[in-house]
């Protein structure tokens, strides 16, 4: 029985060992868990379906490999010659694609060619390539058959469909592009690295799989998503008085520390998904074919996790009291910064929150976390000078939020009122709590 890399995620393609809890020739009982895998997003241990004896570990503590891919094969014999200490092997390397077939030919399988185990699972030859590369992107059927005759690489094309997918469009993009002439020595820019940054004292650091997904996924975004910037100064003097009154009369538990504790963010989520639902046609996605507009708000928020960050979801935010809210929250924070988040806790979303008030920020333009549609940034506290109502200079506690809208879904006046809502929120806190 074979043991296949899992998927921990829609957009995860490849996962790490980081360590083996069971030795080759030691028995399995289903259930048990055989080893831990570190993805760009999480941590998890992975179970066995099956009981038996494991005969082989194909991948060895700190290997990648990619998803699908045999990592381990269990048995039903002791194997002979074992001992307690696991021994690995090197997982083999990827074997070439046969040529492509015809609808008549008999499969590779059937005339006897052994299976690569790192391609457990072959995609039929006719249909021009799989479906998914090997970074994750997807690719249309129509796109895979123009590549081919046109003898494209689909690896070095950005995609302009839902989540990235690549499609007919950009091959045809990818095709005139080729035919064009080439710049000239002289228009042509220099390499970004080269013997002048080489050439200089450095050291070369490691890329883990979280800061490559990150480069990835948010070079997709600006390459894919219209992105425009709306700024807003909102007034939280009123805001911290009731943030104040509300952590000073928490119920203690039976050691005396307070229930719960609401932070500025708290509240910026509370107000973020109220004014989804008071402007609806903001609460949407753009798709390969349609707007999904959603019932509920689900917000994500950016969490500083060493190496990158990630973003844990909060479902139907609008409808939870701002304490359930908050406890909910640092449960998830306290969790991503341990890469212990399920898939089902950092998926989907419609809007993210990142919040850099703390780190003294005053304001900044976020990147859409595709394929949300949207994003709010949110800046430092300041005091500024405002006048009053009867004309007289008062200062003010006052922040920058900047929403980055996807052109495609929101447009200016959509994102004005958007922004417009969370800052009415803000600035009469008590509308929250009722």
């Amino acid at each position: 029985m074979n043991i296949l890399m899992p998927q921990l995620g829609e957009t995860v393609s490849e996962g790490k060992i980081t360590r083996w809890f069971k030795a080759v020739g030691e028995s399995v009982a289903a259930g048990e868990n055989l080893c831990e895998i570190e993805t760009d997003k999480v941590t998890a241990e992975v179970p066995s379906l099956w009981s038996g004896i494991m005969q082989t570990i194909n991948v060895g503590v700190g290997t990648v490999a990619p998803v699908g891919a045999v990592i381990a094969v269990l048995g039903e014999t002791a194997v002979a010659g074992t001992q307690a200490s696991a021994t690995t092997v090197a997982p083999p390397a990827p074997s070439p694609s046969p040529p492509a077939m015809g609808f008549g030919e008999a499969s590779p399988i059937r005339r006897g060619r052994p299976l690569d185990p790192f391609r457990e699972i072959e995609t039929p030859r006719r249909n021009f390539g799989r479906a998914r590369l090997a970074n994750g992107v997807a690719v249309t059927p129509l796109a895979r058959r123009l590549a081919a005759t046109a003898a494209i690489e689909l690896a070095g094309i950005v995609g302009s469909g839902g989540r990235g997918r690549i499609t007919a469009r950009d091959v045809e993009r990818a095709v005139t592009a080729r035919s064009a002439p080439a710049p000239s020595e002289v228009d042509r820019p220099e390499e970004p690295i080269g013997e002048a940054h080489l050439g200089r004292p450095h050291k070369k650091l490691p890329i883990d799989g979280m800061r490559r997904a990150i480069a990835r996924r948010l070079s997709l975004a600006k390459a894919t998503i219209p992105h425009f910037y709306l700024s807003a100064d909102i007034a939280v003097d009123r805001l911290s008085r009731v943030r104040e009154e509300i952590n000073a009369g928490a119920t203690k538990d039976p050691e005396g520390k307070p229930v719960y504790k609401i932070t500025f963010t708290d509240f910026m989520i509370k107000a973020l998904a109220l004014a989804l639902q008071a402007v609806p046609e903001a609460n949407t996605i753009w798709s390969d074919n349609c707007v999904l507009a959603f019932e509920h708000s689900d917000i994500g928020v950016a969490v500083a996790v060493p190496g990158g960050l990630l973003t844990p979801v909060i479902l139907a935010a609008e409808a939870k009291p701002l304490a359930a809210l908050s406890n909910e929250m640092k449960a998830l924070a306290a969790r991503a910064r341990e890469r212990a988040l399920q898939p089902n806790e950092y998926r989907g979303g419609v809007t993210s929150i990142s919040n850099l008030g703390m780190h003294s920020v005053r304001d900044f333009g976020a990147i859409i976390n595709p394929p949300q549609s949207s994003i709010l940034a949110i800046g430092a506290t300041r005091r500024d000078a405002v006048e009053d109502e009867n004309r007289g200079v008062v200062f003010a506690s006052r922040l920058t939020a900047t929403l980055s809208c996807d052109h495609r879904v929101i447009d200016g006046v959509l994102g004005a009122r958007l922004l417009g809502s969370f800052r009415e929120f803000l600035e009469t806190p008590l509308r929250m709590l009722v």
